[in-house]
Protein backbone atom coordinates (compact mmCIF):
# COMPACT_ATOMS: atom_id res chain seq x y z
CA UNK A 1 0.00 0.00 0.00
CA UNK A 2 1.11 3.07 -0.51
CA UNK A 3 0.58 6.27 1.15
CA UNK A 4 -0.14 9.96 -0.22
CA UNK A 5 2.41 11.96 1.15
CA UNK A 6 0.48 14.88 0.48
CA UNK A 7 -2.06 13.47 2.61
CA UNK A 8 -0.98 15.37 5.67
CA UNK A 9 -0.59 18.70 4.09
CA UNK A 10 -3.48 20.96 4.50
CA UNK A 11 -4.75 22.41 1.04
CA UNK A 12 -4.01 26.23 1.87
CA UNK A 13 -7.14 28.34 0.47
CA UNK A 14 -7.00 30.83 -2.27
CA UNK A 15 -6.88 34.37 -1.20
CA UNK A 16 -9.38 36.40 -3.10
CA UNK A 17 -7.78 39.00 -5.12
CA UNK A 18 -8.59 42.67 -3.59
CA UNK A 19 -9.09 44.76 -5.83
CA UNK A 20 -6.96 47.52 -6.06
CA UNK A 21 -8.11 51.54 -5.20
CA UNK A 22 -7.95 52.28 -9.08
CA UNK A 23 -9.89 49.89 -10.19
CA UNK A 24 -12.31 50.33 -7.80
CA UNK A 25 -12.47 54.03 -8.81
CA UNK A 26 -13.07 52.80 -12.38
CA UNK A 27 -15.78 50.27 -11.62
CA UNK A 28 -17.31 53.30 -9.59
CA UNK A 29 -17.03 55.86 -12.98
CA UNK A 30 -18.18 53.41 -15.39
CA UNK A 31 -21.37 53.04 -12.93
CA UNK A 32 -22.10 56.23 -12.87
CA UNK A 33 -21.55 56.83 -16.86
CA UNK A 34 -23.52 53.51 -17.45
CA UNK A 35 -26.63 55.49 -17.84
CA UNK A 36 -25.92 57.58 -20.40
CA UNK A 37 -24.45 54.46 -22.45
CA UNK A 38 -27.80 53.51 -22.44
CA UNK A 39 -29.19 55.77 -23.54
CA UNK A 40 -26.64 56.60 -26.30
CA UNK A 41 -27.27 53.07 -27.54
CA UNK A 42 -31.15 52.95 -26.88
CA UNK A 43 -31.90 56.16 -28.04
CA UNK A 44 -28.91 58.15 -30.02
CA UNK A 45 -27.29 55.59 -31.61
CA UNK A 46 -30.23 54.79 -34.06
CA UNK A 47 -30.63 58.47 -34.77
CA UNK A 48 -27.35 58.36 -35.29
CA UNK A 49 -27.60 55.78 -38.23
CA UNK A 50 -30.74 57.02 -39.90
CA UNK A 51 -29.38 60.28 -40.53
CA UNK A 52 -25.85 59.04 -42.28
CA UNK A 53 -28.25 57.14 -43.73
CA UNK A 54 -30.70 60.29 -45.28
CA UNK A 55 -26.90 62.10 -46.01
CA UNK A 56 -26.27 59.14 -49.06
CA UNK A 57 -29.57 58.94 -49.96
CA UNK A 58 -32.94 60.84 -51.58
CA UNK A 59 -36.31 60.86 -50.52
CA UNK A 60 -39.06 59.69 -53.29
CA UNK A 61 -42.18 59.81 -52.27
CA UNK A 62 -44.31 56.79 -53.31
CA UNK A 63 -47.95 57.36 -54.09
CA UNK A 64 -49.86 60.16 -54.77
CA UNK A 65 -51.45 60.56 -51.39
CA UNK A 66 -47.51 60.81 -49.98
CA UNK A 67 -48.63 58.19 -47.34
CA UNK A 68 -45.51 56.52 -48.08
CA UNK A 69 -41.37 57.21 -49.04
CA UNK A 70 -38.42 55.33 -50.35
CA UNK A 71 -35.01 56.11 -50.01
CA UNK A 72 -32.66 56.08 -53.47
CA UNK A 73 -29.18 55.83 -53.11
CA UNK A 74 -27.47 58.90 -54.88
CA UNK A 75 -24.14 58.58 -53.38
CA UNK A 76 -21.86 62.01 -52.58
CA UNK A 77 -24.50 63.86 -54.32
CA UNK A 78 -25.98 65.63 -51.00
CA UNK A 79 -22.53 66.66 -50.06
CA UNK A 80 -21.50 67.71 -53.83
CA UNK A 81 -24.39 69.91 -53.60
CA UNK A 82 -24.05 70.85 -49.93
CA UNK A 83 -20.33 72.59 -50.72
CA UNK A 84 -20.52 73.42 -54.37
CA UNK A 85 -24.62 74.01 -54.99
CA UNK A 86 -25.77 75.62 -52.33
CA UNK A 87 -24.60 79.48 -52.05
CA UNK A 88 -24.69 80.01 -48.42
CA UNK A 89 -23.08 77.11 -46.15
CA UNK A 90 -20.15 78.04 -47.20
CA UNK A 91 -20.08 81.18 -46.36
CA UNK A 92 -21.98 80.34 -43.11
CA UNK A 93 -19.62 77.44 -42.33
CA UNK A 94 -16.54 80.17 -42.63
CA UNK A 95 -18.01 82.69 -40.97
CA UNK A 96 -19.07 79.83 -37.68
CA UNK A 97 -15.40 79.17 -37.82
CA UNK A 98 -14.28 83.27 -37.66
CA UNK A 99 -16.75 83.59 -34.39
CA UNK A 100 -15.12 80.38 -33.01
CA UNK A 101 -11.68 81.72 -33.73
CA UNK A 102 -12.88 85.21 -31.57
CA UNK A 103 -14.67 83.32 -28.76
CA UNK A 104 -12.58 80.54 -27.61
CA UNK A 105 -9.10 83.54 -26.67
CA UNK A 106 -11.92 85.58 -24.97
CA UNK A 107 -13.89 83.25 -22.86
CA UNK A 108 -10.89 81.52 -21.61
CA UNK A 109 -8.77 84.47 -20.67
CA UNK A 110 -11.56 86.04 -19.19
CA UNK A 111 -13.00 83.01 -17.27
CA UNK A 112 -8.92 82.54 -16.04
CA UNK A 113 -8.97 86.19 -15.07
CA UNK A 114 -12.44 86.14 -12.48
CA UNK A 115 -11.10 82.40 -11.28
CA UNK A 116 -8.09 84.05 -10.28
CA UNK A 117 -10.05 87.32 -8.71
CA UNK A 118 -12.28 85.12 -7.08
CA UNK A 119 -9.60 82.70 -5.30
CA UNK A 120 -8.15 85.69 -3.41
CA UNK A 121 -8.73 85.75 0.02
CA UNK A 122 -11.91 88.25 0.74
CA UNK A 123 -14.62 88.86 2.23
CA UNK A 124 -18.03 87.60 0.67
CA UNK A 125 -16.21 85.55 -2.32
CA UNK A 126 -18.34 83.18 -2.10
CA UNK A 127 -21.35 84.78 -2.79
CA UNK A 128 -19.49 86.56 -5.85
CA UNK A 129 -18.85 82.96 -7.08
CA UNK A 130 -22.36 82.70 -7.34
CA UNK A 131 -22.97 85.50 -9.25
CA UNK A 132 -20.69 85.08 -12.16
CA UNK A 133 -22.20 81.57 -11.95
CA UNK A 134 -26.05 82.49 -12.47
CA UNK A 135 -25.81 83.38 -15.40
CA UNK A 136 -24.99 79.75 -16.67
CA UNK A 137 -28.22 78.54 -15.11
CA UNK A 138 -29.97 81.36 -16.57
CA UNK A 139 -28.75 80.54 -20.07
CA UNK A 140 -30.99 77.61 -20.33
CA UNK A 141 -34.33 76.59 -21.42
CA UNK A 142 -36.60 80.24 -21.97
CA UNK A 143 -33.77 82.42 -20.99
CA UNK A 144 -31.48 80.64 -24.16
CA UNK A 145 -34.24 81.20 -26.91
CA UNK A 146 -34.73 84.46 -25.63
CA UNK A 147 -31.14 85.32 -26.15
CA UNK A 148 -31.25 83.68 -29.03
CA UNK A 149 -33.63 85.86 -30.74
CA UNK A 150 -31.72 88.88 -29.99
CA UNK A 151 -34.77 90.91 -28.39
CA UNK A 152 -32.72 93.35 -26.21
CA UNK A 153 -30.13 93.73 -29.19
CA UNK A 154 -33.72 94.94 -31.25
CA UNK A 155 -35.05 97.26 -28.61
CA UNK A 156 -31.68 98.79 -28.66
CA UNK A 157 -31.22 99.40 -32.38
CA UNK A 158 -34.95 100.87 -32.86
CA UNK A 159 -33.78 103.30 -30.16
CA UNK A 160 -32.33 106.47 -30.88
CA UNK A 161 -28.13 105.86 -31.69
CA UNK A 162 -25.42 108.02 -32.37
CA UNK A 163 -25.08 108.93 -35.64
CA UNK A 164 -21.41 108.36 -37.08
CA UNK A 165 -22.85 108.24 -40.95
CA UNK A 166 -22.35 104.62 -41.26
CA UNK A 167 -26.56 104.43 -41.22
CA UNK A 168 -25.97 101.68 -38.93
CA UNK A 169 -27.69 102.17 -34.47
CA UNK A 170 -24.60 102.39 -32.34
CA UNK A 171 -26.74 102.35 -29.47
CA UNK A 172 -26.19 98.75 -28.87
CA UNK A 173 -22.34 99.21 -29.09
CA UNK A 174 -20.67 100.19 -25.22
CA UNK A 175 -17.79 101.71 -27.01
CA UNK A 176 -16.68 102.24 -30.40
CA UNK A 177 -13.17 101.56 -32.07
CA UNK A 178 -12.55 105.48 -31.66
CA UNK A 179 -12.37 105.18 -28.36
CA UNK A 180 -10.40 101.99 -27.74
CA UNK A 181 -7.75 104.11 -30.59
CA UNK A 182 -7.83 106.98 -28.28
CA UNK A 183 -6.98 104.79 -25.07
CA UNK A 184 -4.39 103.01 -27.00
CA UNK A 185 -3.01 105.90 -28.71
CA UNK A 186 -0.04 106.37 -26.84
CA UNK A 187 0.78 102.55 -26.47
CA UNK A 188 1.29 101.87 -30.06
CA UNK A 189 -0.99 99.46 -30.13
CA UNK A 190 -2.29 97.45 -33.95
CA UNK A 191 -5.57 98.02 -35.54
CA UNK A 192 -6.31 94.68 -35.70
CA UNK A 193 -5.79 94.28 -31.30
CA UNK A 194 -8.15 97.43 -30.35
CA UNK A 195 -10.90 95.75 -32.75
CA UNK A 196 -10.40 92.49 -30.63
CA UNK A 197 -10.70 94.36 -27.94
CA UNK A 198 -13.75 96.28 -28.65
CA UNK A 199 -15.88 93.46 -30.08
CA UNK A 200 -14.81 91.71 -26.82
CA UNK A 201 -16.51 94.68 -24.76
CA UNK A 202 -19.52 95.34 -26.41
CA UNK A 203 -20.31 91.01 -26.74
CA UNK A 204 -19.57 91.20 -22.85
CA UNK A 205 -22.86 89.69 -22.03
CA UNK A 206 -22.37 86.94 -24.27
CA UNK A 207 -18.80 86.10 -22.95
CA UNK A 208 -20.22 86.41 -19.46
CA UNK A 209 -22.63 83.72 -20.07
CA UNK A 210 -20.87 81.19 -21.76
CA UNK A 211 -17.57 81.48 -19.46
CA UNK A 212 -19.35 80.14 -15.97
CA UNK A 213 -18.16 76.39 -16.56
CA UNK A 214 -14.95 77.33 -17.31
CA UNK A 215 -14.46 79.75 -14.45
CA UNK A 216 -15.51 76.79 -11.70
CA UNK A 217 -13.03 74.26 -13.52
CA UNK A 218 -10.34 76.91 -13.20
CA UNK A 219 -11.17 77.50 -9.90
CA UNK A 220 -10.92 74.13 -9.04
CA UNK A 221 -7.25 74.23 -10.62
CA UNK A 222 -6.21 76.83 -8.58
CA UNK A 223 -7.50 75.62 -5.29
CA UNK A 224 -5.83 72.25 -5.95
CA UNK A 225 -2.36 74.47 -6.09
CA UNK A 226 -0.50 73.34 -2.65
CA UNK A 227 -0.16 76.84 -0.51
CA UNK A 228 3.63 75.88 0.18
CA UNK A 229 4.51 76.38 -3.38
CA UNK A 230 3.21 80.21 -2.69
CA UNK A 231 4.92 80.70 0.35
CA UNK A 232 8.27 79.50 -1.01
CA UNK A 233 7.68 81.72 -3.89
CA UNK A 234 7.01 84.58 -1.84
CA UNK A 235 10.04 83.79 0.73
CA UNK A 236 12.55 83.58 -2.40
CA UNK A 237 11.37 87.32 -3.02
CA UNK A 238 9.31 86.13 -6.45
CA UNK A 239 6.71 89.07 -7.90
CA UNK A 240 2.61 88.16 -8.49
CA UNK A 241 3.61 88.40 -11.88
CA UNK A 242 6.50 86.17 -11.88
CA UNK A 243 4.44 83.89 -9.50
CA UNK A 244 1.69 83.54 -11.80
CA UNK A 245 3.72 82.79 -14.80
CA UNK A 246 6.02 80.33 -13.56
CA UNK A 247 3.87 78.57 -10.70
CA UNK A 248 0.04 79.17 -11.23
CA UNK A 249 -0.13 78.99 -14.90
CA UNK A 250 1.43 75.71 -15.54
CA UNK A 251 -0.07 74.18 -13.19
CA UNK A 252 -3.29 75.30 -14.50
CA UNK A 253 -2.91 74.26 -17.87
CA UNK A 254 -4.52 70.74 -18.25
CA UNK A 255 -7.65 73.05 -16.98
CA UNK A 256 -6.66 74.82 -19.50
CA UNK A 257 -7.23 72.01 -22.53
CA UNK A 258 -10.07 71.06 -20.89
CA UNK A 259 -11.71 73.87 -21.12
CA UNK A 260 -10.68 74.96 -24.90
CA UNK A 261 -11.70 71.47 -25.86
CA UNK A 262 -15.28 72.44 -23.95
CA UNK A 263 -15.22 76.22 -25.48
CA UNK A 264 -15.18 74.49 -28.74
CA UNK A 265 -17.83 72.37 -28.93
CA UNK A 266 -20.23 74.56 -26.57
CA UNK A 267 -19.47 77.34 -29.42
CA UNK A 268 -20.12 74.72 -32.04
CA UNK A 269 -23.40 73.55 -30.36
CA UNK A 270 -24.78 76.66 -29.29
CA UNK A 271 -28.21 77.75 -30.23
CA UNK A 272 -27.08 81.35 -31.81
CA UNK A 273 -24.28 79.70 -34.03
CA UNK A 274 -24.73 80.76 -37.30
CA UNK A 275 -23.99 77.51 -38.94
CA UNK A 276 -26.53 75.48 -36.95
CA UNK A 277 -29.31 78.11 -37.56
CA UNK A 278 -28.00 77.80 -41.07
CA UNK A 279 -28.53 74.04 -40.96
CA UNK A 280 -32.06 74.10 -39.52
CA UNK A 281 -33.47 76.07 -41.50
CA UNK A 282 -32.41 74.13 -44.60
CA UNK A 283 -33.85 71.03 -42.18
CA UNK A 284 -37.16 72.97 -42.14
CA UNK A 285 -37.60 73.42 -46.09
CA UNK A 286 -39.24 71.43 -48.29
CA UNK A 287 -37.24 67.90 -49.00
CA UNK A 288 -34.35 69.65 -46.86
CA UNK A 289 -33.75 66.92 -44.68
CA UNK A 290 -31.42 64.80 -46.84
CA UNK A 291 -29.44 68.04 -47.99
CA UNK A 292 -29.27 69.30 -44.02
CA UNK A 293 -28.14 65.74 -42.96
CA UNK A 294 -24.89 66.04 -45.30
CA UNK A 295 -24.04 69.58 -43.61
CA UNK A 296 -24.38 68.09 -40.27
CA UNK A 297 -22.27 65.52 -40.99
CA UNK A 298 -19.38 68.31 -42.81
CA UNK A 299 -19.91 70.35 -39.66
CA UNK A 300 -19.13 67.38 -37.57
CA UNK A 301 -15.86 66.21 -39.19
CA UNK A 302 -14.89 69.63 -39.33
CA UNK A 303 -15.57 70.15 -35.61
CA UNK A 304 -13.80 66.95 -34.86
CA UNK A 305 -11.01 67.77 -36.86
CA UNK A 306 -10.50 71.15 -35.32
CA UNK A 307 -10.73 69.61 -31.57
CA UNK A 308 -7.94 67.59 -32.50
CA UNK A 309 -5.72 69.77 -33.96
CA UNK A 310 -6.34 72.40 -30.79
CA UNK A 311 -6.04 69.30 -28.29
CA UNK A 312 -2.63 68.56 -29.82
CA UNK A 313 -1.32 71.76 -29.52
CA UNK A 314 -2.38 72.94 -25.88
CA UNK A 315 -1.78 68.79 -24.81
CA UNK A 316 2.10 69.29 -25.75
CA UNK A 317 2.66 72.21 -22.99
CA UNK A 318 0.48 70.64 -20.78
CA UNK A 319 2.20 70.62 -17.41
CA UNK A 320 1.58 67.50 -15.52
CA UNK A 321 3.01 67.10 -11.99
CA UNK A 322 4.74 63.78 -11.41
CA UNK A 323 4.23 61.90 -8.23
CA UNK A 324 6.77 60.08 -6.25
CA UNK A 325 6.38 56.23 -6.48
Amino acid sequence: MTKDVNMGSAVKPKRKKIASLDRRKARAGWFFVLPFIIGFILIYLPMVYESILLSFHTIDIAGSSGAGYALEYVGWKNYSDALFVDPDFVQTLVTGLSQLAFDIPAILIFSLFMAVMLNQKAAGRGAFRAIFFIPVILSTGIMESIAAADIMGEYMEDSSGIDDGSGQSTADQLISTMDMEKLFANMKVGTEIVEYVTTAINNIYDIVNRAGVQMLIFLAGLQSISPAIYESCKIDGATAWETFWKITFPMISPMILVNGVYTIIDSFTTESNPVMSYISSVYSQADGNVLSSAMAWIYFVIVIAIVAVIASVLSAFVFYSRKND
